[in-house]
Order: C-alpha cells, then structure tokens, then sequence
C-alpha cells in the first residue's frame, strides 16, 4: 500500500527545503500546512517543534523524526541513480532525518487513502537534535499522551531497532600558564598548551570499550607564535551505555588536567555537562515488541542493536516514554556522500503501517 513514488516525491521537496539547525521556521511551516491539508491537528511550541495528532482506536503511538540537518546542508540537490537518493557532493543529502519525516507522511497518507484501522497517533517533528538534542529536551513531553513510541532516525537496513544508546558527558576546559616573550625569556613562562598536550597524552581516547568512547574535538589558545600561551580552551565529551564507565573515563580524563596543572604549578577549570541519560531496553518491553510484531508479519527478521550515537529517543526514554529507533537505510550521513535507498524509505514505512494498524 505504500507508495514509492509519493514517498520520493515527498522527499526530494523536504530536501529542498533548507533547514539548518536553528533554521527550521521554513520546514516547519511547509508540514504545518501539509498536516491541516490531511485534516490533522497541528501546533508548534515555542522553540518550533511540529506536533500533531489523528484520531484512532486503542492506546497512542508517538512517531517522531527531525528536520534540521548538519552543515553544509543549503541548496541541497538531490542525485537520482536507479534506486538512491545521493547527494551532489557539493552537501549533504539532509536523509537525516528528512527521509524520516518522508517516511511518516507517507504512512499517514497510506492510513487516509486506505482509511485503515489504526491506533491514534501523535507526530513529534523536532528541531536542533544535530547540534545536542535541544527541541526534544524544550518538548512539553507532559503534554503527551504516547507511552511507547517509534523513532526514524537510524541508519542500517529496515528490521535494525536501535535497543541501547549511551549517556554523554561533555567536558569542557581552560587550562592556565604563564606567559613569557618565547624567544627573551621563555623560562619564565609555562606553556598552557603543553600543560593540555601533556594531559591529553594520559588520556585514553577512541574506542575504550564495546560500550565507552573518548574524544577531544577541539583545542584553541595561544596569540602569537613568539609569545607562550598563558591560556588554552579545551572541549572533549566521554559516551558510553555504562554509567559507571562513564563515570570513570570522564574522571580519568579531569584527572588527567588536573595532574598536568599541578605538575607544572598552574591551575586549570573544569566542567563537565551531562548532554542526555542513556537507555537500554530488552526483547520483552513493550515498544520492541510492538515493532518485532510489526517486522514479523512483514517477513522482516528483526535485529537488535546498540549505538554509539545519541538521538531525541535518549530525551523520550529520560521522560518515561519507550521510544526507539528503528533502520531506514540511511548511509554515510553526516558527510557530503551521503545516501539512501529508497526501496529501504519503503520498507521502513511498511513496518511502521504495520506498527500502527489495528485489525
């Protein structure tokens, strides 16, 4: 019942619709008029997240995706070859997440053509997931009625369900020396940025674990290549679907700042932020359920699997409602080579109607 070709059609327009991160007012406005046009009930919150809401039988399903997309994202033009969707190479394509978004209009527009028996629903189209998850962390999740719900924005095949993500903490810090003309009299300076680069040595970084990773993404000071840095401007971030190896590696990684400092007999402040809690949900609870159930009677053999990324379905599950993601093919995201296919943008939204449906 699903349509392939509305779905690409459906597509390629939300791809072409610029919408950065803080960007969305133009999208969000194209599916406000696009829901009133199928007669659904459609508001925005202040921060610009859509939500809207059909009637139906039995308990509510919040479906849910976002709009913006990571940079370079404006004047998308989309690459048609047999069945993917690319990007031109000059952007991204903007699949993540407008393909989920594509996919929900059409399971709607599916459930009206075929006036299907179906659960009620609820939309939740955010805003900013790519820059930390802010529209669904700004969501009034009080004003939902959905326990449980499905997530589009996952790459891999159709029949993946995104089952555990981690928690990540961000950690921030500015580390201080003492300055010094570097070619006069460089001993009466100390380095800000060796202390960092000696504390950054310590560090065990990358991949720490199947469920923990490090990273430091990025590092600023210094004025002038003859003078010593007296202040340097570290960012890092700790992820992992352990709490207590979360806990530690963040530690380790503060510990490893503070030596330096001390060390060198300077002092260096540090924060840490926690960005989302992670969540890990098993075979029995009810949302996975629900969506292996869907995939079963499609033929679909269902995966679970665990994440190093951390999506909007974090913030959900934070707020009590069961929500995971589930695989649309997706590829390459974040990177000018992205891609999709959309016999996947398909199957995707046939296991989604078949979530939804009712007999």
């Amino acid at each position: 019942m699903i349509q392939s070709d509305r779905l690409l059609e459906s597509f390629l327009k939300l791809l072409r619709i610029d919408s950065p991160s803080r960007e969305e007012a133009e999208i969000g406005k194209h599916l406000v008029e696009y829901f009133s046009g199928m007669g659904l009930d459609v508001e925005t919150d202040e921060i610009g997240n859509v939500i809207a809401r059909m009637d139906g039988q039995g308990e509510v399903l919040l479906l849910t995706a976002h709009m913006d997309n990571v940079k370079p994202c404006r004047g998308v033009v989309p690459i048609i070859e047999g069945d993917i969707v690319r990007s031109d190479g000059t952007t991204v394509l903007g699949g993540d997440d407008k393909a989920g978004v594509a996919i929900v209009l059409e399971v709607l527009h599916t459930i009206i053509e075929h006036k299907l028996p179906h659960r009620p629903l609820e939309i939740v189209f955010t805003v900013q997931e790519e820059i930390g998850l802010y529209g669904a962390k700004s969501l009034d999740a009080s004003a939902l009625h959905s326990r449980l719900g499905i997530g589009l924005d996952a790459g891999g095949k159709p029949g993946e369900i995104v089952v555990s993500a981690p928690s990540h903490n961000r950690i921030t810090a500015v580390v201080y020396g003492k300055a010094a003309h570097a070619g006069i009299c460089p001993e009466d300076g100390v380095s800000a940025l060796v202390i960092a680069a000696e504390a950054i040595t310590e560090m065990e970084l990358g991949r720490i674990d199947d469920e923990t990773t490090a990273n430091i993404g990025s590092i600023r000071g210094g004025t002038a290549s003859n003078m010593i840095p007296d202040r340097v401007e570290l960012r890092a971030e700790a992820r992992s679907r352990s709490k207590s190896k979360l806990s530690s590696q963040t530690k380790a990684m503060v510990d490893a700042l503070q030596e330096a400092a001390l060390k060198h007999g300077q002092t260096v402040e540090v924060q840490v932020e926690a960005r989302y809690v992670g969540y890990t949900l098993a075979e029995d609870d009810e949302v996975v359920r629900l969506i292996m159930e869907g995939m079963h009677s499609l033929g679909v053999e269902p995966e679970l699997i665990a994440t190093g990324g951390g999506s909007d379905a974090n913030v959900f599950n934070a707020a009590g409602i069961q929500v995971v993601n589930i695989g649309i093919g997706m590829a390459r995201a974040h990177t000018t080579e992205e891609y999709i296919s959309l016999s996947d943008m398909v199957s995707a939204a046939e296991i989604v109607l078949a979530c939804v449906a009712t007999d």
